[in-house]
């Protein structure tokens, strides 16, 4: 940009005069104080609220809920797996009982189906009906099939035959009658006379009619630009006179009547008025702030000395040492009795009762298997004073020292180091 044609400056609102500035403070201050206070009186509230009884009572209630699911944990987890336990064994006992209660059920069935029904299907039913077919039925159908095929290849061919001879005349009357007259008979003569006659007819029609067109549109042109050119200078003659009314009336009496002194208005009164009352709201919130904060650190003063630290003494010695007393002499001797002379003893109950009915669920599942071995004895044949073997144990090698291994037989050997 050139320096003999500098840029116009940004405008810039004027500043407000004394006047208007002091008066507007005084009046914002006194609404604002109030506001101010109250505003900070709530913060205040709300923050000892939080902080004195909504966090500590939260913190109590999950205490609470916490020690509660252990103590029910602590209590209903071990009978929950207790009788898990028994649960299972006891389903175990019964589906292997019911397994071969189901077996010795279903070996009739098995063994009519095996031996009774399976030969009766195949050697009386399927072996005769694949020989039947075989042997006479596959014969017969490729006979039958074999005379079908040559009737129908003797009838294709007479009926191939058939239709030319019917089919000939026709064809023949087609050849040499009808194509001949339609082609020197119509054709020729149609289309010499439009080649001839009718095409040079409709060429000089053609050219007649488009120059008449070529005419005609140019006088169309020349009568429409001549009513554009009039109806143009009509208008302007007629428009001429509202126009030098807007232009010299309705334009100035607008702009230096209205617009110019709305916008000294809004420039000169209306934008420093709203930028200084902006100002003063800002500057007497800040004052109320420090007067607020001045107050509230005078009553939380007064409120700590007279009220907070005399309930903090009493509750110190009136609630806290007692509940530390009672905690240490009587909860806890309680709570050791209870689990020496309560828990313990329960647990061992139980453990009894666990090993208990193991041995009663293998006792029982000993005598299932004897069951077993004698009715399978009953059916498939033996007596039933024989009793099942116990099967043989391998023999455990302990290499020749003392320990044994329980179940196992210890075997006659000998480590390398005694051997030598």
């Amino acid at each position: 940009m050139s320096t003999q044609n500098p840029a116009p400056a940004p405008y810039a609102a004027p500043a407000p005069h004394p006047l208007i500035r002091i008066p507007v403070r005084i009046v914002v201050l006194v609404l604002v104080l109030p506001v101010r206070m109250a505003w900070d009186a709530l913060k205040a509230g709300g923050r000892l609220l939080d902080r004195s009884v909504l966090r500590p009572v939260g913190r109590a209630l999950a205490w609470l809920v916490d020690a509660v699911g252990r103590a029910l944990a602590w209590v209903f987890v071990p009978v929950g797996r207790a009788l898990a336990w028994a649960g299972m064994s006891i389903g175990h006992a019964l589906a292997v009982a019911a397994r071969w209660t189901g077996v010795a059920v279903a070996w009739p069935f098995v063994m009519v189906w095996r031996y009774v029904v399976v030969p009766v299907a195949r050697y009386g039913v399927a072996v005769p009906v694949v020989w039947l077919y075989a042997r006479v039925l596959a014969p017969v159908g490729r006979g039958l099939l074999w005379l079908l095929t040559g009737a129908g290849q003797g009838l294709v061919w007479l009926g191939r035959w058939a239709g030319v001879a019917v089919a000939w005349p026709f064809v023949m009357a087609w050849r040499y009658v009808v194509v001949p007259v339609a082609r020197y008979g119509v054709a020729v003569p149609v289309v010499w006379l439009y080649a001839r006659v009718l095409a040079p007819v409709g060429r000089g029609l053609l050219w007649l009619l488009t120059g008449a067109g070529h005419g005609l549109a140019w006088l169309g042109r020349g009568i429409g630009h001549g009513l554009a050119v009039a109806a143009r200078w009509v208008g302007v003659a007629l428009a001429w006179p509202f126009v030098m009314a807007w232009r010299y009336v309705v334009v100035p009496v607008a702009r230096y009547g209205v617009a110019v002194p709305l916008g000294w208005l809004w420039r000169r009164v209306l934008v420093p008025l709203a930028d200084e009352i902006g100002d003063a709201f800002a500057l007497c919130w800040r004052a109320a702030g420090f007067l607020s904060h001045a107050v509230g650190r005078a009553l939380a003063w007064v409120a700590r000395h007279l009220i907070v630290r005399p309930l903090s003494w009493l509750a110190r010695n009136l609630v806290r040492r007692p509940a530390a007393w009672v905690y240490e002499e009587v909860c806890t001797p309680v709570g050791h009795w209870l689990r020496d002379a309560v828990w313990s003893p329960a647990r061992t109950v139980l453990a009894e009762t666990r090993k208990t009915v193991r041995v009663a669920l293998a006792s029982a599942r000993d005598t299932v298997r004897g069951a077993r071995h004698d009715a399978w004895r009953a059916l498939v044949g033996g007596t039933r004073d024989e009793r099942p073997r116990e099967p043989e144990v391998a023999p455990a090698r302990t290499l020749g020292s003392r320990r044994s291994v329980p179940g196992a037989a210890p075997a006659p050997e000998f480590s390398p180091r005694q051997r030598g």
